[in-house]
């Protein structure tokens, strides 16, 4: 080809190659322009919804410690601290206030716990973070791997197990596997410890609150092995449930993309089996599942709530338990949102992903 004709090849393709990428970018402002909406909406449902409790922060405080005071005592007690945290004002005031002070990135203070709640989410949500992505980390593994041998085996015995197993662990609630858990693998057999993150006698003064990350920043390795000691029983419970949802997931989208055409014609052509399912089958069959793993991973989130209190974790959602018996609203709303606002995150960045992957839904 002359050089006259390589650069009028080269002039076609640009503009379409233009035309792609504006594309992509508009699709992914789009997709960015919904998140501040769903924070939103997240923050307004919250607010009220606390608001819609018996009891608020004001009445909690006012009543504590008051023995020998006259009934007229308290509620003067009440109404100075209901005026001290704002919460005479009309409530409409009140939601305009707490939006102006979110778009502040001011989260608030909270009066039970003396601090400001960023303050307070930041020394619990790493705890959070990390039994949420090592249970994604297992339910990923376990449900692949069990997801890609039941296709295989497709209708063998193998199979059928595979199912059975699945569909058990699926339908368990996590607060009955923590339960059994704590009952065979820490009372009857002795072998992981029940409560916490980390043994007291340790003395882990968090730099970042990641353990992993401050025990080499510190230079603490014997900080590793009790922590990951004290993270596998709440990890593997919370992973179970998962690990079967991803193994159904994972089985169907292997079997469709083994009946493909493709896959008969790498048959024919005399490639072995391992190398058709390396090449070719894994790679297509990803797609469905990386899009299921960001709802997924806001279901560990929700989920951890049950399990940090099933073994006392001390990580977010034990945090908004006992915020909501206090009546803490600041730290209610806070922790909700933040909760709420890496839930939407991971699932924009799990769609932009599956953009990219995926170029035919781009001019969807």
């Amino acid at each position: 080809m002359s050089t006259a004709s390589q650069t009028k090849t080269l002039l076609l393709r640009a503009p379409k190659a233009a035309s792609r990428r504006s594309g992509l970018g508009r699709v992914i402002l789009r997709r960015l322009l919904v998140v501040p909406f769903l924070v939103l909406a997240v923050i307004t449902v919250v607010f009220f919804c606390m608001r819609l409790v018996p009891g608020s922060p004001a009445t909690a405080l006012g009543t504590a410690g008051t023995d020998g005071l006259t009934q007229q005592q308290v509620q003067e007690n009440i109404d100075n601290i209901a005026e001290q945290l704002g919460l005479n004002k009309p409530l409409w005031l009140q939601y305009l206030d707490y939006i102006g002070a979110v778009l502040r990135l001011d989260l608030g203070y909270s009066a039970f716990a003396g601090q400001d709640v960023t303050t307070v989410l930041a020394t619990r949500l790493p705890a959070t973070l990390e039994l949420t992505i090592a249970a994604m980390f297992i339910a990923v593994l376990v449900g692949g791997i069990a997801g890609i041998i039941a296709a295989v085996r497709r209708g063998r015995t193998t199979d059928n197990v595979i199912l059975w197993f699945s569909t058990v662990s699926f339908s368990l609630p996590w607060f009955a596997l923590g339960i059994l858990g704590i009952m065979i693998f820490s009372v009857g057999l002795g072998w992981l410890p029940v409560l916490g993150r980390m043994p007291a006698s340790l003395g882990y003064v968090p730099t970042t609150g990641f353990v992993l990350i401050d025990a080499i920043i510190q230079g603490r390795p014997e900080l590793i092995g009790p922590w990951l000691v004290h993270l596998i029983l709440p990890a593997t419970t919370l992973a179970i449930a998962m690990a079967g949802f991803i193994t159904r997931m994972t089985r169907a989208s292997v079997l469709e993309v083994l009946d493909d055409d493709f896959v008969r014609t790498a048959r024919m052509k005399g490639l072995s089996e391992p190398v058709i399912l390396r090449r070719h089958v894994l790679r297509n069959s990803a797609l469905p599942v990386v899009t299921v793993l960001g709802l997924q991973f806001g279901a560990l989130l929700s989920g951890s709530v049950i399990t940090e209190m099933v073994f006392a974790y001390p990580g977010v959602g034990n945090l908004i338990v006992s915020a909501v018996n206090q009546r803490d609203y600041m730290l209610v709303q806070g922790a909700v949102l933040i909760v709420a606002f890496l839930f939407i995150l991971t699932n924009v960045i799990v769609d932009l992903l599956y953009l990219v992957l995926d170029p035919r839904l781009r001019k969807a």
